[in-house]
């Protein structure tokens, strides 16, 4: 195994809102860094000097994320100890800090990350939507086509569904959302999360359309949309099953090479009913 240099990368989380969410082992580690990578250093710089901290800053975003990678891995392989910050919450969460833990770890070097605020986990616990199984997907993409299908895809998904979104981009993302996933969806919509004005409102898509299409809108926000109960799905998908007859569906099946017998007890599955049954059907049809 190679070793690994004496530099060292740290992912340091930061306050989302609330200076009074930093923890104690970040302030220790951007204070001892040689060097802090930050997404905007006009924004970091608040912060360092609101905490005293003197280390010196280098940009670090989205536009000169590949470029900037290589030079701050030169530097830690140098012995350099630097410490990647975002503007809020946890560095390389939907954030261009994934493309320098990325290169980092083709580089050799050694990654820790310090845990702390991050938006996305803040308003998924408030939000009374289940919380043992959920899917992140951050912004929904720009492009209309992939935009489209991810979509698509959410309309199955039966985790909960946590996104991020721009104030003025929220009416147009609910009423899309709306139309794909059904104006009953119950949804959490979390803002200004951590500070003064932080709100949390309950609704279904439908009626938290209705209720930010008549406000103000302000501040940057996380939705968490209740994921597609498994049972409407498979009652979804045994109506689909029943709008074939017994040979379509036994012929689906193998067709995918799979033998007639383990396809009996799948068709059956499917429909809800016995294998016995399916072989009665499937034998009168022979005969």
């Amino acid at each position: 195994m190679d070793k690994i240099t004496e530099g060292k990368l740290y992912l340091c989380a930061t306050p989302i809102g609330n200076l009074d969410d930093i923890t104690m082992r970040v302030l220790d580690t951007l204070k001892s860094v040689d060097l802090i990578a930050a997404e905007d250093t006009r924004h970091t710089i608040k912060l360092l000097n609101h905490f005293g901290i003197q280390t010196p800053m280098t940009s670090y975003h989205e536009f000169n994320k590949k470029g900037k990678a290589a030079y701050l891995i030169e530097q830690i392989k140098k012995g350099m100890d630097i410490a990647l910050v975002t503007d809020a919450g946890t560095p390389a969460i939907s954030d261009p800090g994934e493309e320098l833990v990325k290169q980092c770890y083709e580089a050799k070097i050694a990654v820790t990350s310090l845990p702390g605020p991050s938006a996305f986990v803040t308003a998924l616990t408030m939000s009374g939507l289940p919380t043992r199984r959920f899917c992140f997907e951050a912004f929904l993409p720009v492009n209309k086509k992939e935009r489209q299908w991810v979509l698509e895809e959410l309309k199955k998904e039966t985790r909960t569904i946590v996104l991020y979104e721009a104030p003025h981009h929220l009416v147009g993302t609910l009423g899309e959302l709306a139309g794909i996933l059904g104006d009953e969806r119950k949804v959490t919509l979390c803002r200004e999360l951590t500070k003064k004005f932080e709100e949390a409102y309950q609704a279904t898509i439908g009626e938290a359309l209705e209720k930010y299409r008549t406000e103000e809108i302000r501040g940057e926000w996380v939705i968490v949309i209740e994921g597609r109960k498994i049972k409407d799905l498979q009652r979804e998908q045994q109506r689909l099953w029943e709008d074939m007859s017994i040979d379509e569906h036994m012929e689906f099946y193998r067709e995918q090479g799979i033998e007639k017998k383990e396809a009996m007890k799948m068709v059956a599955k499917d429909r809800g009913i016995s294998k016995r049954d399916i072989y009665r059907i499937v034998m009168e049809k022979k005969e």
